[in-house]
This record gives C-alpha cells, sequence and structure tokens, in this order.
C-alpha cells in the first residue's frame, strides 16, 4: 500500500511516497516541490518588479508560462521546472504584472534563482 505525504525541511516541501510491505518495513522515495512561499520581496525594488517568483529547487525550466507585461494572479503558475523526471509548476504566492523573465526555456536552475519578477 502506497501513502503520500508533504514533508518541509529547512522551508523546502518534499512529497514523499511511503510503500508498506507484508514485513511491516517500508521504503521511501522523495523529490523536492516548490517551497510554499516563493515569492518574496527582493532588496529595494529598482527598473524590474518588486517580488520575485524563485525556483523551488534545481531543475530544467521546461516552459516559461509568462511574459512581460501579464497580469498574474495569486496561485497562477509562472514557469514549470522538470526536477527529478517530474514536471513541477513554480506558481506566484501574490499577484502583480510581470516586470521581467529572468530565465530562458532549457537553462538549468539552482533552487532560490529568481525566474521572475513582479511588480
Amino acid at each position: 500500500m502506497l501513502k503520500n505525504y508533504t514533508i518541509t525541511v529547512n522551508g523546502v516541501a518534499y512529497d514523499v511516497t511511503v510503500e508498506e510491505n507484508g514485513t511491516g518495513a517500508s521504503s521511501m522515495a522523495s523529490m523536492p516541490v516548490a517551497p510554499v512561499k516563493n515569492v518574496m520581496p527582493a532588496a529595494p525594488a529598482g527598473p524590474k518588479g518588486g517580488k520575485s517568483v524563485t525556483a523551488g529547487a534545481a531543475g530544467k525550466l521546461l516552459k516559461v508560462e509568462v511574459k512581460v507585461g501579464d497580469k498574474v494572479a495569486k496561485g497562477q503558475s509562472v514557469a514549470v521546472l522538470e526536477v527529478m523526471k517530474m514536471e513541477t509548476p513554480i506558481v506566484s504566492s501574490d499577484e502583480g504584472v510581470v516586470a521581467s523573465v529572468e530565465v530562458k526555456e532549457g537553462s538549468m536552475v539552482e533552487a532560490g534563482q529568481v525566474l521572475v519578477t513582479l511588480n
């Protein structure tokens, strides 16, 4: 029987699947997912946006779903990362207008890297 859990460690959320076998032992697999809060105020707002949407984990940027000038709603996906062979949407935890897109599709990104800025 498989059970799914989300565990947060040092601000990074992990989806964990636990399989129970007949011996009472369990096997586990985990995958980092976007942190619960991935929109943070930037240090003083300059010509770019005042808020940053960041990558929750390292991976390959498969798709940027917004462009400069687009209105973004809270909870809207702004990009899709491939993390451990799984597509992981990166969502905004605030609303705003896209001021800049800081990454290109197909590029590798690091956890915490700014993907999009919002005004």
